[in-house]
């Protein structure tokens, strides 16, 4: 039998081999990690387990000295804040261009190479402009994420939208709907599951953009203090911290599959 037509047994053995890099990741960690805590007791590059252990006590369940506050639950909080402001903003504009651009030829005549060129700047060029242009206050920081991310959810729109079936629009054309009520009754329907899909695609690049727009100016935030430790070559603070972020994407992520399964049972089935 080929290769590419053997699968894993079971679900013990997928989540199995699911696990084993994560594993070899930690044993690797562990491996170096001790050889030079070995060679020197102070150093910060590779902390062991119980640096680990005291820095999340420390950011997570012990009151700030300076403000009385958790910092870790202080800064997860307003990263997921601006992730979620940003990225409403993001759905709502890719939604509504792709749909545009994608069934109305005049707007699209326009509108879709505008998308386009605009889906080429890289955001983090334009990140000094940002600041300048609406502060360094929570506004440019939306602004940010709306850029970096809006684009690329209003090309994905206007493609699924593109392959619709001619045949559902002239149906409905036939049945005197107008442009209005195609976009409503035949258009959005269709493309709302995809919708939900390029935001959740779209989180990964979402997460650097607020990360970098948290280092550069704010006060909190879970960017914010992964900058503000790594002058002290703090990775017992920084890799917690790192991981935390990654939970909280695939948090996300698991939540975004999840709201498809129940919204839309119908999109992915095969006929």
């Amino acid at each position: 039998m080929r290769i590419i037509n053997r699968r894993p047994a079971s679900r013990v053995a997928n989540f199995s081999i699911a696990l084993l890099p994560f594993v070899v990741l930690i044993v690797l960690y562990a491996v170096f990690s001790d050889i030079r805590l070995t060679a020197n007791p102070d150093d910060k590059l590779l902390p062991g387990v119980s640096s680990f252990v005291d820095a999340v006590q420390r950011m997570a369940f012990t009151p700030s000295k300076r403000t009385g506050e958790f910092l870790l639950w202080v800064d997860t909080l307003a990263s997921l804040q601006r992730l979620a402001i940003g990225m409403s903003i993001s759905a709502l504009l890719g939604l509504w261009l792709g749909v545009l651009n994608g069934l109305i030829p005049w707007v699209a005549a326009g509108g879709s190479p505008f998308v386009r060129v605009l889906s080429m700047i890289p955001p983090m060029a334009v990140l000094p402009i940002l600041f300048i242009t609406f502060g360094l206050g929570e506004l440019s920081k939306y602004v940010l994420i709306v850029f970096g991310t809006a684009p690329f959810i209003a090309r994905d729109i206007e493609q699924r939208v593109r392959e619709l079936p001619p045949e559902q629009l002239i149906k409905a054309q036939t049945l005197d709907a107008n442009t209005w009520q195609i976009i409503v009754r035949v258009v959005l329907p269709q493309v709302l599951p995809r919708l939900v899909d390029a935001v959740r695609l779209s989180l990964g690049a979402a997460w650097l953009f607020l990360i970098a727009a948290e280092a550069i100016a704010s006060t909190e935030g879970l960017g914010y203090r992964i900058f503000l430790v790594r002058r002290y070559l703090a990775m017992d603070v920084i890799l917690p911290y790192v991981m935390w972020i990654t939970l909280l994407a695939f948090a996300v992520d698991y939540l975004f599959r999840r709201m498809t399964s129940w919204l839309f049972p119908w999109y992915g089935t095969s006929k």
